[in-house]
């Protein structure tokens, strides 16, 4: 297993090793995808918008929490991936006994500061009266399901950066599975409401850390989750939380984004979050397919910086490629069909078309998305902080004067634009340092062609 995942580091063709990683990946992030429209679709057949309003307003806590995850992840991922290119094993033990435990503390921290300050948290998430209720229910399981989540997204990281990508697949599939099935069981014969699907939400995520447990345990020659191998040294430190604080800020950034656009949607009533709701979950499929490509070859491009400069620029090439050619493919069938994507969630005629509406434009944001993604997954990868660091904040900065402006001129319609534009000018930031990163690894490429 360790020597196959090494083969696909170092020697398999680079659209095999690609693939290797990718798609795995983006079939885990896509089943992630499925779930959530079809937990917007179970709550949906309630017929109560008010709590697919309370599942739209939570996205933002959510998303707080697995920055958590991705904050000690991501950060220890590429590191791993960079000290396998090297060889520096014994390493690959401490950074992965590191994670395991800081991630449980921090989700131990969560429950511990967000717990007393429940109201307040339920407040700023935008909830009205109709949904201050169900929102509370699901946030207050989320907080205190809080360690398990971290874990989940930490653990989900690290076997991938390993390059055991279909472990790491057959772990986030798992958590889908479960999920959907405690959730047919919460809503259907128990009737837990948002309750239920919350705690589904946690249960499902503890079997999925117990899988990647299992396999760190028992199957894996070079992580752990022995405490005898934890250790927390200056280099440790700098390399988890070099990348891995840009990636919690650009995932907290994306939360406060859209907890802002939900106050500035709430203006123009429930429905227009309830169908934002149903269209960011539908376009989250197309998104999480290229984003799922972008993020499966970051430990790839990881490893080849250390490894292979010249294969990691190939690397590249060929995801750019791929995100162009599915950018288009979904963007003929979602503007094709987007009426009856909307219908599945609601008759309500304003709201399919309010959604098929938003759906249409934040859509054009899909190929811009993929390779912004792209461009902060390689600054990961070769350890460029400060550029992750900027390409962290870029797009936060960016929208919220952007919203302030479009909403006062053109209400509704300059609120949805808003998105578009702010993911355009991340992407020419991301693609500017590029360019500057590109000529400063060109000479070791061209050194490695001669």
């Amino acid at each position: 297993m360790e020597a196959e995942n090494l083969h696909y580091f170092e020697k398999a063709p680079i659209a095999k090793a690609v693939a290797h990683f990718a798609i795995p990946m983006m079939l885990g992030s896509s089943m992630n995808v499925i779930y959530s429209i079809l937990n917007a679709y179970f709550l949906g057949t309630l017929h109560n918008t008010a709590m697919l309003t309370a599942l739209a307003l939570t996205l933002p806590l959510f998303a707080i929490i697995m920055a958590l995850g991705n904050l000690i992840g991501m950060g220890s991922g590429t590191f791993i991936s960079r000290l396998l290119g090297e060889k520096k094993y014994d390493d690959v033990k401490h950074v992965s006994s590191f994670a395991f435990y800081s991630s449980l503390v921090l989700g131990i921290i969560v429950i511990a500061v967000g717990l007393p300050f429940i109201d307040p948290i339920v407040h700023s998430l935008g909830s009205s009266p109709e949904s201050f209720g169900f929102t509370k229910d699901y946030v207050t399981v989320m907080l205190i399901g809080s360690p398990v989540v971290v874990l989940f997204f930490t653990l989900e990281n690290i076997v991938r950066a390993e390059g055991a990508a279909i472990t790491s697949m057959t772990g986030m599939i798992l958590s889908v599975v479960v999920n959907i099935i405690l959730d047919v069981l919460v809503i259907f014969v128990f009737h837990g409401g948002v309750t239920g699907v919350a705690t589904a939400t946690i249960i499902s995520n503890l079997v999925a850390s117990v899988f990647f447990i299992f396999y760190m345990k028992n199957k894996s020659q070079f992580l752990t989750v022995s405490f005898r191998w934890f250790k927390a040294s200056k280099e440790i430190l700098s390399n988890v939380f070099k990348i891995g604080v840009p990636v919690f800020i650009m995932m907290i950034f994306l939360g406060a984004m859209s907890l802002i656009f939900n106050r500035f949607l709430i203006e123009y009533g429930d429905q227009a979050v309830a169908a934002y709701g149903i269209s960011s979950r539908l376009l989250q499929f197309p998104e999480f397919i290229v984003m799922g490509l972008c993020e499966g070859v970051v430990p790839l491009i990881a490893f080849t910086f250390t490894a292979n400069k010249l294969r990691m620029k190939q690397t590249i090439g060929f995801t750019l490629k791929t995100i162009i050619t599915l950018a288009v493919v979904f963007g003929i069938l979602v503007y094709l069909i987007s009426d009856n994507l909307i219908g599945l969630f609601t008759n309500d005629p304003q709201l399919i078309q309010m959604g098929s509406y938003i759906l249409h434009v934040t859509f054009l944001s899909l190929f811009i998305t993929g390779m912004t993604t792209l461009f902060t997954g390689i600054f990961q990868a070769t350890a460029q902080g400060t550029a992750a660091f900027i390409m962290a904040i870029i797009q936060g900065i960016t929208l919220i004067p952007v919203l302030y402006i479009a909403n006062h001129l053109y209400g509704f319609h300059g609120v949805v634009w808003s998105i578009v534009i702010a993911d355009t000018v991340a992407f020419l930031v991301g693609a500017i340092m590029l360019y500057v990163l590109r000529n400063k690894l060109q000479p070791d490429m061209d050194s490695l062609v001669q």
